[in-house]
Protein backbone atom coordinates (compact mmCIF):
# COMPACT_ATOMS: atom_id res chain seq x y z
CA UNK A 1 0.00 0.00 0.00
CA UNK A 2 1.10 3.41 -0.41
CA UNK A 3 1.19 5.68 1.87
CA UNK A 4 1.50 9.86 1.89
CA UNK A 5 2.84 11.09 5.56
CA UNK A 6 2.15 15.18 5.14
CA UNK A 7 1.50 18.10 6.83
CA UNK A 8 0.17 21.06 6.03
CA UNK A 9 0.23 24.76 7.42
CA UNK A 10 -0.73 28.07 6.81
CA UNK A 11 2.10 30.47 5.79
CA UNK A 12 2.79 33.98 8.04
CA UNK A 13 4.60 35.89 5.14
CA UNK A 14 5.80 36.01 1.90
CA UNK A 15 9.32 35.55 2.77
CA UNK A 16 9.29 31.92 1.68
CA UNK A 17 9.02 33.20 -2.11
CA UNK A 18 12.73 34.07 -1.86
CA UNK A 19 13.97 30.45 -1.49
CA UNK A 20 11.47 29.09 -4.94
CA UNK A 21 13.85 27.07 -6.70
CA UNK A 22 11.01 26.05 -8.95
CA UNK A 23 7.58 26.29 -9.34
CA UNK A 24 5.02 24.47 -11.43
CA UNK A 25 1.63 25.75 -13.01
CA UNK A 26 -1.31 22.67 -12.06
CA UNK A 27 -4.81 22.17 -13.03
CA UNK A 28 -7.00 19.78 -11.02
CA UNK A 29 -10.66 18.29 -10.65
CA UNK A 30 -12.10 15.71 -8.90
CA UNK A 31 -14.56 12.66 -10.33
CA UNK A 32 -15.25 11.90 -7.06
CA UNK A 33 -14.75 12.78 -2.95
CA UNK A 34 -16.37 11.43 0.04
CA UNK A 35 -15.52 10.56 3.50
CA UNK A 36 -13.92 7.33 2.03
CA UNK A 37 -11.82 8.84 -1.15
CA UNK A 38 -11.31 10.85 -3.76
CA UNK A 39 -10.42 10.46 -7.71
CA UNK A 40 -8.86 13.24 -9.02
CA UNK A 41 -7.47 14.36 -12.03
CA UNK A 42 -4.47 16.77 -12.41
CA UNK A 43 -2.50 18.37 -15.12
CA UNK A 44 1.28 19.35 -14.11
CA UNK A 45 4.25 20.52 -16.10
CA UNK A 46 2.34 19.22 -19.31
CA UNK A 47 1.75 15.63 -18.31
CA UNK A 48 -1.60 14.10 -17.08
CA UNK A 49 -2.03 12.15 -13.44
CA UNK A 50 -4.68 9.72 -12.18
CA UNK A 51 -4.57 10.05 -8.04
CA UNK A 52 -6.46 8.05 -5.25
CA UNK A 53 -6.55 8.90 -1.94
CA UNK A 54 -7.83 7.97 0.98
CA UNK A 55 -10.51 10.25 3.03
CA UNK A 56 -8.67 9.80 6.32
CA UNK A 57 -8.15 12.90 8.27
CA UNK A 58 -4.70 13.81 9.59
CA UNK A 59 -1.28 13.57 8.04
CA UNK A 60 -1.30 9.89 6.94
CA UNK A 61 -3.17 8.52 4.38
CA UNK A 62 -3.74 5.80 1.46
CA UNK A 63 -2.47 7.55 -1.67
CA UNK A 64 -2.05 6.05 -5.44
CA UNK A 65 -1.28 7.80 -8.43
CA UNK A 66 -0.52 6.88 -11.90
CA UNK A 67 0.22 8.50 -15.26
CA UNK A 68 -2.06 9.23 -17.92
CA UNK A 69 -1.81 10.47 -21.26
CA UNK A 70 -2.24 14.50 -21.26
CA UNK A 71 -4.78 14.44 -23.93
CA UNK A 72 -7.13 12.09 -21.61
CA UNK A 73 -6.28 14.13 -18.59
CA UNK A 74 -7.35 17.52 -20.34
CA UNK A 75 -10.37 15.62 -21.47
CA UNK A 76 -11.37 14.35 -18.27
CA UNK A 77 -10.86 17.80 -16.48
CA UNK A 78 -13.05 19.36 -19.06
CA UNK A 79 -15.92 16.53 -18.97
CA UNK A 80 -16.47 14.58 -16.13
CA UNK A 81 -14.79 16.63 -13.15
CA UNK A 82 -17.04 18.40 -10.80
CA UNK A 83 -16.30 22.00 -11.25
CA UNK A 84 -14.68 24.59 -10.37
CA UNK A 85 -11.44 22.80 -11.26
CA UNK A 86 -8.67 23.59 -8.81
CA UNK A 87 -6.02 26.24 -10.30
CA UNK A 88 -2.97 26.64 -8.53
CA UNK A 89 0.75 27.42 -8.81
CA UNK A 90 3.32 24.77 -6.57
CA UNK A 91 6.28 26.43 -5.65
CA UNK A 92 9.24 24.43 -4.12
CA UNK A 93 11.57 25.68 -1.49
CA UNK A 94 14.41 23.74 0.23
CA UNK A 95 14.59 24.05 3.96
CA UNK A 96 16.06 21.87 6.88
CA UNK A 97 16.71 19.26 4.31
CA UNK A 98 13.14 18.83 3.24
CA UNK A 99 11.49 19.70 -0.02
CA UNK A 100 8.62 22.45 0.83
CA UNK A 101 5.64 22.65 -1.29
CA UNK A 102 3.60 26.27 -1.10
CA UNK A 103 0.56 25.64 -3.15
CA UNK A 104 -0.27 28.99 -4.48
CA UNK A 105 -4.06 28.91 -5.56
CA UNK A 106 -6.25 30.89 -8.22
CA UNK A 107 -9.63 30.93 -9.34
CA UNK A 108 -12.41 30.25 -7.07
CA UNK A 109 -9.76 29.75 -4.42
CA UNK A 110 -7.60 32.60 -5.16
CA UNK A 111 -5.96 34.21 -2.22
CA UNK A 112 -5.23 31.19 -0.39
CA UNK A 113 -1.50 29.67 0.32
CA UNK A 114 -0.83 26.21 1.71
CA UNK A 115 2.59 25.03 2.47
CA UNK A 116 3.30 21.15 2.81
CA UNK A 117 5.82 18.82 3.92
CA UNK A 118 5.56 15.09 2.81
CA UNK A 119 7.88 12.69 4.93
CA UNK A 120 8.87 9.11 5.16
CA UNK A 121 7.25 8.39 8.91
CA UNK A 122 5.19 10.25 11.00
CA UNK A 123 7.44 10.48 13.38
CA UNK A 124 10.27 12.16 11.12
CA UNK A 125 11.32 15.37 12.52
CA UNK A 126 11.69 18.53 10.70
CA UNK A 127 12.52 22.69 10.92
CA UNK A 128 9.93 25.11 10.38
CA UNK A 129 10.52 27.60 8.66
CA UNK A 130 10.22 31.28 10.00
CA UNK A 131 7.60 31.54 7.22
CA UNK A 132 5.27 28.97 8.75
CA UNK A 133 2.67 29.83 10.23
CA UNK A 134 -0.83 27.56 11.93
CA UNK A 135 -0.80 23.63 10.95
CA UNK A 136 -3.80 22.79 9.43
CA UNK A 137 -3.40 19.34 8.59
CA UNK A 138 -6.30 18.22 10.74
CA UNK A 139 -8.55 20.68 9.54
CA UNK A 140 -10.22 19.20 6.26
CA UNK A 141 -11.54 22.10 4.58
CA UNK A 142 -7.81 22.66 3.63
CA UNK A 143 -8.09 19.34 1.57
CA UNK A 144 -7.92 20.11 -1.72
CA UNK A 145 -11.10 17.99 -2.28
CA UNK A 146 -12.72 20.14 -0.31
CA UNK A 147 -11.43 23.33 -2.05
CA UNK A 148 -13.07 22.11 -5.05
CA UNK A 149 -16.36 21.89 -3.42
CA UNK A 150 -15.80 24.68 -0.99
CA UNK A 151 -13.53 27.40 -1.83
CA UNK A 152 -11.47 29.30 0.66
CA UNK A 153 -13.45 33.03 0.02
CA UNK A 154 -16.94 31.43 0.66
CA UNK A 155 -15.81 29.84 4.38
CA UNK A 156 -17.65 32.13 7.10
Amino acid sequence: MATEIEHKFLVRDERWREAVHRSLVMRQGYLTSDARSSVRVRIAAGQGFLNIKSGTLGIQRSEYEYPIPLTDAEEILETLCEKPLLEKTRHLVQFGGHCWEIDEFAGANAGLIVAELELSRPDEPFARPDWLGEEVSHDHRYYNSQLARHPYPTWS
